[in-house]
């Protein structure tokens, strides 16, 4: 593994367990809709609401983005990476190896 893997995986693994947070402290769509709402609610409470639920829709969408990206790279690394293995025999025996090799059978 390269340095960059290592990097992108910390950075994945932060940013799914930030996004979960993120979505669990969201509220839900359904509070509040019964007949009875509360008359206790003021002006400046439901925009604070409001304002907080914005900020938390904002950071779910961009901590989203951002999951997406890094698993878009990790997954391009691993598709273009080569193989130790197939790295090391290309490199350790040449053409000319080869070549003489099937000579000297022959």
């Amino acid at each position: 593994m390269s340095a960059v893997e290592i990097i992108l995986g910390a950075l994945l693994l932060i940013a799914s367990v930030v996004l979960i947070i993120v979505i669990i402290l969201q509220e839900g769509n359904q509070q509040g809709i019964g007949v009875v709402s509360g008359g206790a609610d003021t002006f400046f409470s439901k925009n604070k609401a409001r304002s907080y639920d914005a900020f938390l829709a904002r950071a779910t969408k961009w901590f989203a983005i951002g999951f997406v990206v890094v698993v878009l790279a990790l997954n391009i690394i691993a598709y273009f990476a080569k193989p130790a293995d197939a790295a090391d025999t290309a490199d350790s025996t040449s053409i000319s190896e080869v070549v003489d090799a099937t000579a000297d059978e022959a």
